[in-house]
């Protein structure tokens, strides 16, 4: 059972996380990739995402550690879920994912953390997250401009509340929430502490 004297307001890196320039490096790898798989210049994903050209080149040279804001709107603009900014393209999903193996990713602005638990796989397009929020933390990503997919979030801890679109729900413990990328989305932590919670993406 998690220690609840330690707030999530002060969260310790765990060991498993990778070093900021590792996943600066391999961003960087995965969004020129994604970029040039279609055949977009700089200037049409920025028009795209709402990132400036000058922004995209630094995260493409690993010169920037880009926040999940960012990321979101990148991700956003190429259409693609935003685990295939953060992680490898496997040409095998692994049928056992121990705990140590996978990837974690901290935004270095809002302390924000994402687990990748399961990969996206290829036949089912499902994938499982767990994303813990710092005390007061916001998150904001834009509608997909891509093809929608659907997402079911279950809190574990904390309270949580999610703007979709213009309609906006307050989660607590054990509460399940279905919804899209096809709105804005805005996650929020409420409350005295931090909040943690899985996410199950699968297609629309």
């Amino acid at each position: 059972m998690r220690n609840e004297s330690a707030p999530f307001a002060t969260p310790v890196p765990a060991a498993s996380e990778a070093p900021s320039d590792g996943i600066d490096a391999l961003i960087a790898t995965r969004l020129a990739a994604l970029r040039q798989a279609q055949a977009l210049s700089l200037a049409e994903l920025a028009q795209r995402s709402g990132v400036s050209k000058a922004m995209i080149s630094k995260v493409e040279r690993a010169q920037s550690s880009p926040t999940a804001v960012l990321l979101g709107r990148l991700a956003a603009g190429l259409g693609v879920p935003l685990a295939q900014l953060l992680t490898e393209e496997k040409a095998q999903p692994q049928r056992l994912r121990p705990r140590a193996a996978q990837e974690v990713w901290r935004d270095p602005k809002a302390g924000y953390l994402r687990r990748q638990v399961a990969e996206r796989h290829a036949g089912s397009g499902v994938e499982l997250v767990e994303v813990e929020l710092p005390r007061s933390a916001q998150v904001g990503y834009p509608r997909w401009s891509g093809k929608p997919y659907r997402q079911c979030l279950w809190m574990l801890e904390g309270a949580l509340r999610v703007d979709y679109g213009d309609e906006r729900f307050e989660l607590a413990p054990g509460d399940c929430l279905d919804f899209g990328v096809d709105r804005p989305l805005v996650f929020k932590a409420l409350g005295r502490s931090g909040c943690r919670y899985l996410l199950v993406a699968s297609p629309d």
